[in-house]
């Protein structure tokens, strides 16, 4: 398939929508500009414009996830363009939203906030790198049908943040001491980066699972067979994006001992999700060392991604809930 039929050269509409989101951010600034004279200290967050525009992103998210399976099921090259075209939209407003929600916790007097501190933003940067990430792996590789499995984990994602913003679970987490740190910001996207890109090998595992499933049965029909790319290419590309988020987020890991120490004076405390950290290593460090000297692939390395994926999940979520220990700062989440 070629670059044209997928939709990424300089056509007409491509141009279009580069003008229409050039458009938006233009709009942005002068709602900004409008709503300056009315911020106030004690507003609250959600009376701002600028902080319904994580919503408004999630929708299209939403959207995309619904248009991704409409591909998958009908082949439509056209529904998968819009699909395609729609999560790259919903991805940068949600990273635009973030920008904008920082500067205006500025004229909020919450001074050097930077929105990576709180649950509801986390799950925001995780919805617009998961997508990031797979939208670059469907450019390269001329792919977007094992995108509805990818989108399903971001559903999965803005569903959780509804479920917060219900709780009211939307404001800025606690600006406290351990969080005015560059370390942490580094800490906080390599592991995000990691996070996305294990989230993509996971959705990967889950199509290779479907197709694989439908070829045991002998079907030469239907939507695994005609629509999902072939093992081989699926069983790639989940190592590539295992390639991707393991020295991202092993990086990250050692950014967070870095920070560790300038913030409690230790690198390493063994409390609960740095000893999850760890164990995410572990497992997606004998991933590779299952593919390359034991040389399993298939099912076997897809149940694996996935089984990693659910621990990657528990590391983020569960020893928060869980245990928090350290990583809990008063209403931040790191």
């Amino acid at each position: 398939m070629d670059s044209h039929r997928m939709g990424f050269n300089a056509t007409p509409a491509t141009m279009l929508r580069i003008g229409l989101f050039i458009a938006g951010i233009v709009l942005l600034g002068t709602i900004e500009f409008l709503e300056t004279d009315v911020l106030f200290a004690g507003i609250q967050f959600e009376e701002v414009f600028i902080f319904r525009l994580t919503g408004y992103a999630n929708l299209v998210l939403v959207g995309s996830t619904v248009l991704y399976f409409g591909h998958m099921w009908s082949g439509s090259e056209s529904v998968g363009r819009w699909a395609s075209g729609m999560a790259l939209l919903g991805s940068l407003t949600s990273i635009v939203a973030l920008v904008w929600r920082w500067i205006e916790t500025y004229y909020l007097h919450r001074l050097g906030h930077i929105p990576l501190n709180s649950l509801y933003e986390m799950m925001s940067l995780f919805s617009a790198m998961t997508v990031l990430i797979y939208l670059v792996m469907e450019h390269v590789y001329r792919t977007r049908a094992a995108g509805a499995f990818v989108m399903l984990i971001v559903f999965g994602a803005v569903v959780f943040q509804i479920w917060l913003a219900a709780n009211d679970q939307t404001i800025p987490g606690a600006h406290v001491r351990v969080l005015k740190s560059y370390w942490m910001y580094a800490h906080v996207l390599g592991s995000f980066f990691g996070y996305g890109a294990f989230a993509v090998a996971a959705a990967m595992g889950a199509a290779y699972l479907v197709r694989a499933h439908a070829e045991s049965l002998g079907r030469s029909t239907g939507f695994a067979v005609q629509s999902l790319p072939e093992l081989r290419s699926i069983d790639g590309l989940m190592h590539r994006a295992i390639v991707v988020g393991f020295p991202l987020f092993g990086l990250a890991t050692v950014l967070g001992s870095v920070w560790s120490y300038e913030a409690w004076g230790r690198y390493w405390a063994w409390e609960p999700k740095e000893t999850w950290a760890l164990l995410v290593c572990l497992t997606y460090g004998s991933y590779f060392y299952c593919r390359w000297v034991n040389k399993l692939h298939g099912r076997r390395m897809a149940w694996w991604t996935m089984a990693g994926f659910a621990i990657t999940v528990f590391c983020f979520l569960g020893t928060r809930m869980l245990e928090p220990g350290l990583h809990a700062v008063g209403r931040a989440i790191i």
